[in-house]
């Protein structure tokens, strides 16, 4: 099944600079072992994975992997995810 996905850059104005990103958008219905295997594919330090919140008072749920396994936090896929799905939310407006 096709996904919608960004790379991107964090911590930077200019391409090519700050830390690199992938974030899969619509990650439902993923295993961890998917997962880990589409953050090797991107070959980055994390990849975030988008999922429905599991609140409903929020905007969705990030899951963060690296090449070798789950983080439960990082700062730069934090922050990059955070900003791409506020950009989105703004386009949709």
């Amino acid at each position: 099944m096709p996904r919608r996905y960004v790379t991107l850059d964090v911590f930077t104005s200019r391409p090519f600079g700050g830390n690199p990103l992938a974030v899969v958008l619509d990650a439902a219905g993923l295993d961890d072992a998917a997962m880990q295997q589409i953050t090797r594919e991107f070959n980055v330090s994390e990849t975030a994975f988008v999922l429905p919140p599991k609140d409903p008072s929020h905007r969705a749920r990030v899951r963060i992997f690296t090449t070798a396994h789950e983080m439960p936090f990082a700062g730069h896929p934090t922050v990059g995810a955070a900003v791409l799905l506020a950009l989105e939310d703004k386009l949709a407006k």
